[in-house]
C-alpha cells in the first residue's frame, strides 16, 4: 500500500531496522515480483504502480549517477542512494550490492551500513572486485568458493537482525560454466548462511535456468532475473517453483527512452505545447512526493501568520 502520508512522518526517517515483509516476499509459498528502481523518485512510482518490494540495482543506480555497472560507482554513493529510497516508500528494498565492494570486510560494512539506513536485505554475486555487468562482454571471472563464502558469512554475522535478507547470486552460467558448478555453489552459499539463491542467465530462453531450478529441487528461496529471457510466461516460473521475479532495470530503461524522445521533440518542434498532454502534470510530481503532508504540516507547526512555502 502508498506510504500514509496523512499524518507528518518525521521527514521520511527509516525506522533503521529490517523490514520482515521481505523476507515473507522471497520465502513465501507465492511468486513474487520485485520492481527495479535507482532513487526516491523511481522507488515512490513502483510503489504507488502496487509493488511489494523494490530492488536497487546497482546498473540502474550506477547509471543514474553516471557512471558504469564495473564498480565506478563507490559504496557510500550507494549507500546514500538507497536511503533516499527506502525514505520516499513503505515497501522494503533488496539492495544489489554487486560483489561486496571488495573482500569480506567491505562486504559486511555496506551491508551493515545499508541495514542501518533501512534496506531489508543485499545480494551478493559471485564475482571478484570491480565486477563488470552480466550483460558486458565474455569476461566474467568468478571468485573461489572458499573465499566467497567467507563474505556471505561475514555480512550474515555483520548484520545481527534475522529479518534482513542475504541473497547470493550464481553467476556460473553467465561465465559459461557448467550447471553442475551452479549447482556446487549455490550449496556452498546456502551452507554459508543465504536466505536464497539468485540464479542468473544472459540466454534468450529459460531453458538454463528451468534445468537450474528442477536440479537444485526447492533446496531454498530461488531468484531469478529474465532480463533476456523476458518472453517466457510467470505460469512457467510458478510451474517452476521460483519464488521471485526481478524486474531488475526498465523504469530506468523507460526512463531513458522517454526522455530522449521528448528532449528531440521538443527540440525539433521548438515548443512543449505538443508533449504537454504526454507527460506527467506537476501536480502527479507533488501527489508522488507528499506536498498535501507539507501542507497540512505547516498548518499543525507554523504560526497563523508566519510565511506559507
Amino acid at each position: 500500500m502508498p506510504l500514509d502520508r496523512s499524518q507528518p512522518d518525521l521527514l521520511n526517517a527509516p525506522s533503521r531496522t529490517a523490514d520482515s515483509r521481505l523476507r515473507e516476499l522471497i520465502c513465501g509459498p507465492n511468486l513474487s515480483f520485485l520492481m527495479e528502481a535507482h532513487d526516491a523518485l523511481s522507488a515512490a512510482i513502483a510503489e504507488q504502480a502496487g509493488f511489494q518490494g523494490l530492488w536497487a540495482s546497482g546498473l540502474s543506480i550506477s547509471s543514474t549517477l553516471g557512471y558504469r555497472d564495473s564498480n565506478e560507482a563507490s559504496w557510500s554513493e550507494v549507500v546514500d542512494t538507497v536511503e533516499r529510497m527506502v525514505s520516499a516508500v513503505s515497501v522494503p528494498v533488496l539492495v544489489d550490492c554487486d560483489s561486496g565492494f571488495g573482500n569480506f570486510n567491505n562486504a559486511r560494512l555496506v551491508a551493515r551500513k545499508l541495514a542501518q539506513r533501512g534496506a531489508s536485505g543485499v545480494c551478493l554475486e559471485d564475482k571478484g572486485f570491480p565486477k563488470m555487468n552480466s550483460f558486458v562482454g565474455e569476461r566474467h571471472p568468478l571468485a573461489e568458493v572458499d573465499e566467497f563464502c567467507g563474505r556471505l558469512k561475514a555480512v550474515k554475522d555483520g548484520v545481527a537482525d534475522p529479518k534482513f535478507v542475504l541473497v547470493a547470486r550464481v553467476e556460473a552460467l553467465i561465465a559459461g560454466r557448467s550447471e553442475q558448478e551452479a549447482l556446487d555453489r549455490a550449496a556452498a552459499y546456502l551452507e554459508a548462511g543465504s536466505d536464497a539463491i539468485l540464479i542468473h542467465s544472459r540466454k534468450a530462453t529459460a531453458d538454463e535456468i528451468l534445468s537450474f531450478a528442477e536440479a537444485w529441487g526447492g533446496r531454498c528461496p530461488l531468484v531469478i532475473v529474465p532480463t533476456k529471457y523476458y518472453r517466457t510466461a510467470v505460469a512457467v516460473y510458478r510451474d517452476a517453483g521460483i519464488s521471485t521475479v526481478i524486474w531488475a532495470n526498465h523504469n530506468m530503461r523507460a526512463a531513458v527512452a522517454a526522455m530522449r524522445s521528448v528532449c528531440e521533440r521538443i527540440l525539433r518542434e521548438e515548443s512543449i505545447a505538443g508533449i504537454e498532454p504526454e507527460v506527467a502534470s506537476l501536480n502527479e510530481v507533488f501527489g508522488l512526493l507528499g506536498y498535501d503532508e507539507l501542507s497540512r504540516a505547516e498548518t499543525l507547526y507554523l504560526p497563523a501568520d508566519a510565511p506559507r512555502g
